[in-house]
């Protein structure tokens, strides 16, 4: 009974996470106001890191990786979370938030894509169908603006954004690392901090403190405490209890949330094409990422 009890706990706490991470979108928007995209990037993930390693510690794990294992932990560091997140920065520069939240969450059907070309795992009806969603959903949101002349290079952006971290995905599968999930997410997070931290050196220089608005500086906290440090620890807590299927509709709402987030902070308004995207990526992701019911047993024939 109280394993039933807890294990429904975490089950409500997956729609939080996707409002986690839906709510990021705006809330890095507003901080790229006044924050430029390699320091922001390198703050961010610097910041979530160091919080989420100090979790492992206080809770007695360790961070311990063995040292053969450090390339592959350090090339999906770097897919995962160093390019994705510097690459969605530069898509919310050029193109508008919701817009750039639809493209970037393509990134599962990418994953099953690329799964099936480095790995060989099989593409069933499901993901199939998912791919087709997928490109559907991609067309109704880029052939209007190609016919109006409005295809930006921030929708290019948000798709490499979402291939990139499904190519992390698949180092992650082919090369796994011989650690606990959680401090494998503190060191990709730090990872990700080193990058963004070269790129800010490479093409920012050295970031001169400044006083930042009142919004800035609520937006920024937001991402860092919220949408990377908790959101993660949440994700890790959350898959270790209930199945990965349930746990994965918490990423089918995070399109939705980052869109209708996108309106309420930021004022923007979708057009149709960008909801009939959204609707048939979400549809695409949904195939990609849940699992097929599992067929009912057949009746007992009877006997005459």
């Amino acid at each position: 009974m109280r394993a039933g009890r807890s294990q429904a706990g975490y089950v409500a706490l997956v729609p939080l996470l996707g409002v986690l991470w839906g709510l990021n979108w705006p809330a890095v928007k507003i901080c790229l106001g006044e924050i430029a995209p390699w320091t922001l990037r390198m703050t961010g993930t610097l910041l979530g890191g160091a919080i989420l390693a100090a979790i492992v510690l206080l809770r007695g794990g360790s961070l311990l990786v063995p040292r053969a294992h450090w390339p592959r932990l350090a090339a999906a560091g770097i897919l995962t979370i160093g390019a994705f997140n510097i690459l969605l920065a530069f898509a919310q520069l050029a193109a508008p938030t919701s817009r750039s939240a639809i493209v970037t969450f393509t990134m599962p059907i990418w994953a099953t894509l690329f799964a099936r070309l480095v790995l060989g795992e099989p593409l069933d009806r499901r993901r199939l169908a998912g791919l087709a969603l997928g490109i559907a959903g991609l067309a109704s949101l880029g052939l209007p603006l190609l016919r109006a002349g409005q295809l930006s290079l921030g929708l290019l952006w948000a798709l490499l954004g979402g291939m990139s971290w499904a190519a992390g995905t698949i180092v992650t599968k082919r090369f796994p690392v011989a650690a606990p999930p959680l401090a494998i997410a503190a060191w990709q997070l730090l990872i990700g901090a080193l990058f963004a931290a070269l790129g800010m050196l490479a093409f920012e220089g050295v970031p001169v403190p400044r006083p930042l608005g009142g919004a800035t500086m609520l937006a920024l906290a937001y991402h860092i405490l919220l949408a990377q440090a908790f959101a993660y620890f949440l994700w890790f807590e959350i898959v270790a209890r209930i199945p990965a299927g349930i746990a994965s509709l918490g990423m089918l709402i995070v399109p939705a949330v980052g869109v209708s987030g996108a309106m309420a902070f930021l004022g923007e308004r979708p057009s149709a094409a960008d909801l009939l995207g959204l609707a048939l990526i979400i549809a695409a992701a949904a195939a990609v990422l849940l699992p097929p019911r599992p067929a009912r047993a057949a009746a007992p024939a009877r006997t005459p």
